[in-house]
């Protein structure tokens, strides 16, 4: 695979349809999709090191929690860091979530290393430890978590949610645009020799155990970016943003969209969090048995991915065009 199946100019037009949908939606679903839109940055942030790095962060929420919970306890002045402007802080939960992905990335990796289904264990593991912890832990709420986090400063007017709304997308955009060009560039390459065959690039010279971690920690990263915009969006922080919960579903939404695909990823969040919504009115409970069912079909029936394969089709039909 090279680092572009889906052309720009079909991001570009996915990403204007999205920005036309608070015309139509109300203030409730405006407010909503900027949520969804904040998963599917978390979603691509997976995608990027599942299906395009071969390593599989079954505790990914860890970093997504990271971040919401530092953006939090930052302006609310839980930690006491001297800092109090909201940008700053959004800042540091990104730099918190990187460095985590750094520290854990060289406890798993370095000398032997472990991957596969040992590595998705451990990361699940750290998931649901540290959620355990922030629940034990009273200076940022314990199980009731951090409540009215303070948004960050997008309009004069704070019920006004298309300013949040239009910040997740721009920040989906350059997440987006952002791994498109490292996965077009060198360094794409070697991430795609590091998923397929990382001992043929040991032999010619490359660092397996550096490229990982660079892996992890830009996974990491980009996860903590939404974690903090969705806690700075919902004005609360909570032990679910950390533990097992969110980092199952947010495998379901990449197995679902394709984990090869970063924008399959990306509306695969999206199109799971509004069926949710539906769904779970009119069925009950039992929409999470009829998400599993389309997972098992899905993964049967399209194995590149749900959305993926759609979007891989279009992609090609667009680059016939335009050499024709």
């Amino acid at each position: 695979m090279n680092g572009r199946e889906v052309p720009r100019l079909l991001a570009l037009a996915v990403f204007a349809v999205l920005a036309f949908l608070p015309g139509v939606a109300g203030d409730y679903w405006t407010g909503q999709l900027s949520r969804y839109v904040l998963y599917g940055i978390f979603a691509m942030s997976l995608a990027f090191l599942w299906g395009r790095a071969g390593m599989l962060s079954f505790g990914h929420a860890a970093f997504f929690g990271i971040g919401g919970y530092v953006m939090a306890a930052v302006l609310l002045g839980r930690l006491d860091v001297g800092i109090s402007d909201p940008w700053v802080a959004l800042a540091l939960a990104v730099a918190a979530a990187a460095a985590f992905g750094l520290l854990l990335g060289l406890f798993l990796f370095w000398g032997g290393g472990i991957s596969g289904p040992y590595l998705a264990l451990v990361t699940l593991a750290v998931a649901v430890i540290l959620e355990q912890g922030v629940r034990g832990w009273y200076t940022l709420g314990a199980d009731n978590g951090l409540t009215s986090v303070p948004p960050l400063p997008l309009g004069n007017d704070p019920w006004n949610p298309r300013p949040a709304f239009y910040a997740a997308l721009i920040a989906a955009a350059a997440v987006y645009f952002l791994f498109d060009a490292l996965l077009a560039s060198r360094f794409g390459a070697v991430l795609t020799a590091l998923r397929t065959n990382p001992e043929r690039l040991r032999y010619f010279g490359y660092s397996v155990v550096a490229y990982r971690i660079a892996a992890f920690v830009l996974g990491g990263a980009v996860a903590g970016l939404a974690g903090a915009l969705f806690v700075s969006t919902d004005s609360f922080a909570s032990p679910s943003l950390i533990g097992f919960a969110l980092s199952a579903e947010v495998v379901i939404w990449v197995a679902l969209g394709g984990r090869s695909v970063l924008l399959a990823a990306f509306l695969a969040a999206i199109g799971v969090r509004l069926a949710e919504a539906y769904l779970s009115e009119a069925l009950g409970p039992w929409w999470l048995l009829a998400l599993g069912a389309l997972l098992m079909v899905s993964v049967v029936a399209f194995p590149q991915g749900l959305l993926a394969t759609p979007l891989l089709r279009l992609g090609r039909s667009l680059g016939r065009v335009r050499r024709g």
